[in-house]
């Protein structure tokens, strides 16, 4: 669909090119907002290093997992242990507050326009900063979710009381039996609502957010908008970044901006109507705020 030439972060100064970004900001008539994991990381939820030690030294000791993403996937004896590790890990990513007001600055910028967020993250900083719950849309599920393993219907299920619950009873990584999560249809073992294969529940909150997302863009169609895409890599580029490029191409009025530190490009064929700021993306929104 794309060339394969690829127009990479321009020579301006990033002041030029956020300068450039304001412009267009004050300008639009729509901003849809494209966030990849590189925004939470930008916040601060980092899955390495200091903060993987902070939380997860007693595991890495005994499994010997080394980060967090990593642990998620380990081979776990029982069922206990996976679920005093997974209700961790929910808990600090998912009900603590990000560390860094990454996600308020960019509410900041754009509370007073028109705007829509697409994000295939799925650790609620959008709302948990204030961002109007009907103009988001998770498409990969939400850590704050379980769901039938089966799954046996199209449900999903708030965690965040059982969540708590393991952290506070867990002793030598380990939670209670009698807390282990089950469906309450069906009685199997449930999981987290997070699509990883083709079992993923789209319950009924999923649908009318995909339907909004899709109103929102059909009824303004034309428009002077600003795709705006921040931490999208290429796991899943089909969701946010090709889609924007797409859209971009095909609207003159349209403007692609991509801020992501080491991934700021697009195709040749967007080139004109792209800004690409390689950049820290927390600075970039700070920057961008106070000019």
């Amino acid at each position: 669909m794309y060339s394969r030439i690829w127009t990479k972060p321009s020579t301006k100064s990033c002041s030029e090119q956020l300068g450039r970004l304001k412009v267009v900001l004050q300008d639009c008539d729509a901003v849809v907002i494209g966030a990849g994991s590189g925004l939470s990381t930008a916040a601060g939820f980092t899955y390495t290093g200091e903060r993987f030690e902070q939380h997860f030294s007693d595991f890495a000791q005994k499994y010997g997992i080394r980060d967090m993403y990593s642990g998620g996937f380990y081979p776990f004896a029982t069922p206990e242990e996976h679920w005093a590790y997974w209700s961790r890990y929910i808990y600090i990513n998912r009900y603590q507050d990000a560390p860094k007001p990454v996600y308020e600055d960019l509410l900041n910028l754009v509370r007073d326009k028109d705007y829509f967020v697409i994000t295939t993250n799925v650790d609620h900083c959008f709302q948990k900063a204030g961002f109007d719950k009907k103009r988001l849309f998770y498409t990969q599920g939400d850590y704050g979710l379980f769901q039938c393993s089966e799954p046996c219907c199209q449900e999903t299920f708030e965690n965040e009381t059982v969540i708590r619950e393991m952290m506070e009873r867990q002793e030598d990584m380990k939670i209670p039996t009698e807390l282990l999560p089950v469906c309450p249809r069906c009685g199997k073992p449930m999981t987290m609502n997070l699509r990883s294969d083709n079992k993923f529940v789209e319950d009924e909150g999923w649908h009318r957010a995909a339907e909004r997302y899709e109103n929102f863009l059909r009824t303004r169609e034309g428009q002077k908008i600003l795709f705006l895409e921040l931490g999208v890599g290429y796991n899943t580029p089909v969701i946010i970044k090709y889609p924007f490029w797409k859209m971009t191409a095909k609207n003159p009025n349209a403007t692609y901006v991509c801020i992501n530190q080491g991934q700021a490009v697009c195709p040749q064929e967007i080139e004109r109507q792209a800004i690409c700021i390689d950049a820290d993306i927390g600075s970039a929104l700070r920057g961008l705020s106070q000019m």
